[in-house]
């Protein structure tokens, strides 16, 4: 009875018995689904949210943002993998083990997890990976995070993680986002601009129909300018005639 007082008053105990014991009442068939969502669908739907953005971002406002959104969803799978490292040592430092191993009562939706808990790699990866395409697209990033969050939802119904471990997870995946993405820009983008200008692979930065739409808008300034130069000068020359006849 004290052990159950404990948890009880614990939030994060508290909170991981309300989410986990929806799939104590949950038909099997909705448990299933909830696995799989969680091990893996929301992941590969944030994935796709990437590469929807990268294919969005080729022909969307000038070169120079095509770039930046390139060079922005190119940082996105890098800032999850170095997150995944930094996860390593922190784990190893906490050494949590897994809420299922702790508490009794919890329905367990997937076998064979022995690692620590703290932090989460999947909310981590998730959120990383979501981070990097707000970066690139202000829209499509908020529906990332959105199906990241759904994600950290479904590790504590799963029975695997606390909810601590998911809301580190997202912290630990924006914080290596967002605090090393001005050296990643300074990195990549002129990659990518490079990328951008080099034959066939340069339609992997901008398509070739919103190249051909900058050359016309180019060529378009560039004769504006000319006109504007040329009516300059004829001002110019003629300005002394026309006092001249005044005077």
């Amino acid at each position: 009875m004290a052990a159950w007082t404990m948890e009880a008053s614990n939030p994060d105990v508290s909170l991981l018995y309300d989410i986990n014991g929806i799939a104590v009442d949950a038909p099997n068939w909705a448990d299933r689904i909830v696995e799989y969502v969680g091990e893996y669908g929301m992941l590969l739907g944030i994935v796709l949210v990437g590469v929807w953005c990268w294919w969005r971002g080729r022909s969307r406002g000038t070169a120079d943002d095509s770039v930046a959104s390139a060079a922005a969803i190119v940082w996105a799978p890098l800032a999850a993998g170095i997150a995944l490292l930094v996860n390593i040592p922190i784990r190893g430092f906490v050494e949590r083990p897994r809420p299922f191993l702790e508490h009794k009562g919890l329905e367990v939706l997937v076998d064979g997890k022995t690692d620590y808990s703290f932090v989460s790699d999947h909310a981590t990866l998730a959120m990383a990976l979501a981070v990097g395409i707000f970066m690139a697209n202000r829209k499509l990033g908020l529906l990332g995070i959105a199906l990241a969050v759904v994600a950290g939802v479904c590790r504590v119904y799963m029975g695997v993680h606390y909810p601590s471990d998911v809301v580190g997870g997202f912290a630990l995946g924006t914080a290596v986002a967002l605090l090393l993405a001005p050296l990643a820009a300074m990195v990549l983008t002129p990659v990518m601009s490079a990328i951008s200008r080099w034959g066939v692979v340069s339609s992997l930065v901008r398509t070739r129909e919103a190249r051909e739409a900058d050359e016309e808008r180019r060529a378009a300034t560039l004769a504006g300018q000319a006109r504007l130069a040329a009516e300059a000068r004829r001002r110019g020359e003629g300005g002394p005639g026309v006092n001249d006849l005044a005077a």
